[in-house]
């Protein structure tokens, strides 16, 4: 494991060290991925939104020095609150400690966070300050090579049970994808 200096807060951020990034990224290459957005993605990621009913979901392809999302949904942005800095907006790029998607790679497992203040680990992410995130549900994209490609995501503000039917939900779509963007680079037709 990689250890990051602590943020301003004075919080040490723990990322976990991603050894097969280059593989991956040679990988994502090989498909022609993980260097723009992707329509079909996007599509992908507002299906996924709409069937867990959450506000944030996310196709993520991590790199050596951050991710970026190739399919991404996001909600409106929320109405200021008089006093207070307006909050981003979650873009395509984020850096390899912003989030939980570099745990999901590395553990090559899924992960489900009903509450992400109930873990230390995972309370100090700067997702939570910036982005106000509460709750996450990730899996990994585990390819026919034994790559993991990327994760399928989402998120909410809210604390949430994401329950075994979520759990199920993530892990199906992530293995519904994969084999959606082999056979994609192998036949040369569109994602989905």
């Amino acid at each position: 494991m990689s250890y990051d200096p602590p943020r301003p807060a004075g919080r040490l951020l723990v990322t976990p060290e991603d050894r097969e990034a280059p593989a991956r990224l040679a990988r994502l290459r090989h498909l022609g991925l993980g260097e723009r957005p992707e329509p079909a993605l996007d599509a992908f990621a507002q299906r996924l939104a709409e069937v867990t009913g959450a506000p944030y979901a996310m196709v993520n392809f991590p790199g050596e020095a951050g991710q970026f999302f190739a399919g991404l949904c996001i909600p409106p942005p929320l109405p200021p609150v008089p006093g207070e800095p307006p909050r981003p907006q979650l873009g395509r790029v984020l850096p390899r400690d912003h989030g939980y998607c570099p745990h999901v790679v590395v553990r090559r497992r899924a992960l489900a966070l009903e509450d992400v203040r109930d873990y230390p680990r995972f309370a100090g992410n700067p997702v939570v300050d910036d982005y106000g995130i509460r709750s996450y549900l990730g899996a990994p994209l585990i390819d026919s090579t034994g790559t993991v490609l990327g994760t399928v995501s989402v998120a909410d503000l809210a604390p949430r049970p994401w329950g075994k039917a979520g759990l199920e939900t993530v892990k199906a779509s992530a293995a519904d994808l994969v084999v959606r963007l082999e056979r994609s680079a192998e036949d040369g037709l569109p994602i989905l």
